[in-house]
């Protein structure tokens, strides 16, 4: 893939408030188009393909893995992939606008690694671990099993904060958004 743009990556353990951020800085209208990842599982209720995830299925997944349709991949969990098409890019970038990332940490990581330079990598962090978890259940859309599992994962993802450009500590939301525009405006500037 030639390299024809910049990219935004916001990554951070679920829970800490990446999603939301993101949105709104879409909705700042400051040349950012979504980058829509691809992944093998189900769409959730009120997911719409191709606006919230290209939903693959699991065996179209892997055979574009086997294509090579992806920049970067990962199985986040058994079963369960996730990744970035280099289609999506190409079509961002062609149309003149900044891609932005919401993906998570490893994937984040992955990103920054090939974009270099041309990437502004954004780790959102909770401000406790106590929190995130409140703010996981607060959601009531995992099960008990489902919210063990991504604090067990949280755990191993915030040692890797320090690996991104910037740690946006996301305590009090509209801060966060406004500390987000200062460092992407300000990225996209230089």
């Amino acid at each position: 893939m030639d390299q024809k743009g910049k990219c935004i990556i916001f990554s951070a353990p679920s829970g800490a408030g990446k999603t939301t951020i993101v949105h709104a800085l879409l909705d700042e209208n400051i040349g950012l188009e979504f980058s829509v990842s691809a992944c093998s599982r189900n769409p959730r209720p009120n997911e719409i393909d191709g606006k919230d995830y290209y939903f693959l299925g699991l065996d179209l997944f892997k055979k574009k893995i086997e294509e090579a349709a992806f920049i970067e991949w990962e199985e986040v969990y058994t079963n369960n992939f996730y990744g970035t098409l280099e289609s999506e890019i190409e079509r961002i970038w062609s149309n003149g606008k900044t891609v932005i990332f919401d993906v998570d940490v490893i994937g984040g990581l992955n990103l920054k690694g090939i974009f270099g330079e041309a990437a502004l990598a954004i780790f959102v962090q909770p401000p406790s671990y106590e929190e995130l978890e409140k703010r996981l259940r607060y959601r009531s859309t995992e099960t008990e099993e489902k919210i063990l599992q991504r604090m067990g994962k949280a755990k191993n993802e915030l040692s890797f904060a320090e690996d991104f450009d910037i740690i946006l500590v996301n305590d009090e939301l509209e801060t966060a958004i406004a500390s987000a525009k200062e460092s992407v405006l300000n990225f996209l500037k230089a």
